[in-house]
């Protein structure tokens, strides 16, 4: 089952194993150590998934937004 995040300038709406969610850009900060826009799509993942599948170049929030 995939991971749906959509990134948005207040934090990341997520979809994971068909649950809706948010994490809001304060709680993405403090479980990362880094300014919203410096994190990656990897790191988000981590955060929502114990072994997330990583494909692809990590994209920083920042890019994205």
């Amino acid at each position: 089952m995939s991971t749906d995040l959509t990134f948005t300038d207040d934090g990341v709406d997520v979809v994971y194993e068909g649950t809706e969610f948010e994490l809001e850009k304060d709680l993405i900060e403090e479980a990362t150590g880094k300014g919203y826009r410096d994190v990656t799509d990897h790191e988000v993942l981590q955060i929502v998934a114990e072994e997330p599948d990583l494909d692809g170049e990590p994209v920083r929030i920042g890019d994205v937004l």
